[in-house]
This record gives structure tokens, sequence and C-alpha cells, in this order.
């Protein structure tokens, strides 16, 4: 497989972290360096490690993971999508109080797999193709990080003009992504 070709996969698999990471960092002030490096590494570590497991699972038991590796995704999405629309909902002195750091725990642990189940199906295209896996997953990783650390970046430009409805949107963007993926596998 050509390199133009893996970067254009790479690329097609890092727009869910790119828009995760947008939706993360929607507030005026985005998030830390500290934050949007966690994030960075935490998503592209599970888009190189997840083709990786699925080239793996492809050669094994292709037809078993395709049933339902949609629906983990659009779960995990559905969650945090909620989790951040409730927290957009509550009186802003509550807010300030509680806000918990998405780029932490088990929120990065979710976000990081929900972000990555198509690389993980790509794998499993990648052993139906008769294809390496280390090479493409090294791209794929690196063009997560990369995307990711835009997608941080362009957030509070995008946050400043949704105001405080942001959260609200950022939340509604992750369900919209849970739902797209759902749609394409279906």
């Amino acid at each position: 497989m050509s390199v133009i070709l893996i970067l254009t996969v790479a690329l097609a698999l890092a727009l869910d972290a790119f828009a995760v990471s947008v939706a993360l960092s929607l507030r005026p002030r985005g998030i830390s360096l500290k934050q949007t490096l966690r994030l960075a590494l935490s998503f592209s570590f599970f888009q190189f490690l997840m083709p990786i497991i699925g080239w793996w699972a492809g050669t094994r038991i292709l037809s078993l993971v395709q049933a339902f590796d949609h629906w983990v995704a659009f779960g995990l999405l559905l969650l945090i999508g909620c989790r951040m629309i409730r927290e957009s909902l509550r009186p802003q002195k509550e807010r300030k109080q509680k806000r918990r750091d998405p780029t932490k725990g088990w929120s990065l642990l979710l976000l990081s797999i929900a972000t990555s189940i198509d690389a993980f199906a790509m794998g499993l295209t990648f052993a139906a193709l008769g294809e390496g896996i280390l090479y493409p997953a090294l791209l794929i990783g690196v063009v997560a990080f990369l995307m990711t650390v835009l997608g941080t970046k362009l957030g509070p430009i995008i946050g400043q003009i949704a105001g405080k409805w942001a959260e609200l949107l950022g939340g509604s963007a992750l369900i919209l992504i849970g739902i797209k993926i759902l749609i394409d596998h279906l």
C-alpha cells in the first residue's frame, strides 16, 4: 500500500480525534498544554494500537468483532456527550465547583477507545487485504497526534463564536460523531 494511501486513511481516521479535541477545548481559554499533550498522546497511542489489535483479530476472529464494534463506539461517545450536555445545563456557579477534567481518568480512556474504533476496523481491513500493519499503524498514530493538537488549538476559537453554548455544542458533537459511526456501520 502506498504512503499517500496510508496517509489518506490516517487522516480519515484522525477526524474523530480532531472533532472530539475541538469539542473538549471549546472553552474560551481552551485547555492547557499539559491537557493537550495528555489528550494527543492518548488518542495517538490508541490510534496506533487499535489497528494492530484489529489486524491481529482480523487474522483470527474477523466475523465476531464486526458485529458490534460500532455499537461500542456509539455507546462511549453517547455517554461522554450526555455527561457534557448535563454539565452545560448546570447553573454556572455549580459548574465551576464541579468541573471534571476530560483529559484524565475514565473520560480520557473512554474517549481514546471511542475515537479509535474505526482504526480497529481498519486493522481488520489490512488483515483481510494481507497487508502489513506496523508502518501504517505508526503513521495513523502520528497523524492522530497532530490532528488532536490542531483540534485543541481551534476549539477555543470556535468556542468564542459559540459562547455559553460551547459545552452543550461539544457534547452534542460527540453524540453526533457516535451516531455517524453507527450509521456508517449499519
